[in-house]
C-alpha cells in the first residue's frame, strides 16, 4: 500500500466514505479536531498524574520515605490504590487510547490529506496544550496511540 492523494477515501467504518472535496475536506476537519482532542485529553491526564504524586508525597512521612523507598513509588505501600485520582487517571487513559487507536487507523486509511490533519491536530494539541509541560514532564510513552 502507498499514500495517495485524492477525494475519495473510507475512513474507519463502510460508512465514512467521501466522495466530494466538501465531504473530504469536513473529514479532515474532523481528523485536525480529534488529534487536538487527543492532546487536550493527553494534557488533563498528566496533570492529574501530577496533582495525585504531589497529594501522595505530601500525605507521606518523610521516615517511611526513608525506610521504605520502593514502596512509596507504588502509592504507599498501596494505599489510595483505588483513590478517585488512579481511577480518573485510569478513565482518562482509556478512552484516550481509544482515540489514539482510531487516530492510527484512520491514518491507515493511506490518504495522504488524513495523515497530513492527523500529524497538523496533534502539532497543535501539543502547541496548544503540552509544551509548557517541559519542565514538569513526567516520563511516560511517547506514543501517540498509548
Amino acid at each position: 500500500m502507498t499514500f495517495y492523494w485524492g477525494c475519495e477515501v473510507t475512513i474507519l467504518i463502510s460508512s465514512w466514505h467521501t466522495k466530494t472535496w466538501l465531504s473530504y475536506s469536513l473529514s479532515l476537519l474532523a481528523c485536525l479536531i480529534a488529534s487536538i482532542f487527543y492532546q487536550y485529553l493527553e494534557n488533563r491526564r498528566l496533570r492529574l498524574k501530577l496533582i495525585s504524586s504531589a497529594s501522595a508525597k505530601a500525605n507521606s512521612s518523610p521516615s517511611a520515605a526513608i525506610e521504605e523507598p520502593l514502596l512509596q513509588t507504588m502509592g504507599g505501600g498501596g494505599k489510595g490504590r483505588w483513590s478517585a485520582a488512579r481511577v480518573g487517571g485510569a478513565v482518562l487513559f482509556g478512552i484516550n487510547s481509544g482515540i489514539g487507536y482510531l487516530l492510527m487507523l484512520a491514518v491507515m486509511s493511506f490518504n495522504a490529506g488524513v495523515f497530513l490533519a492527523v500529524v497538523l491536530g496533534l502539532a497543535i494539541g501539543y502547541l496548544l496544550f503540552r509544551s509548557e509541560d517541559e519542565n514538569l514532564m513526567i516520563l511516560d510513552n511517547p506514543c501517540a496511540c498509548a
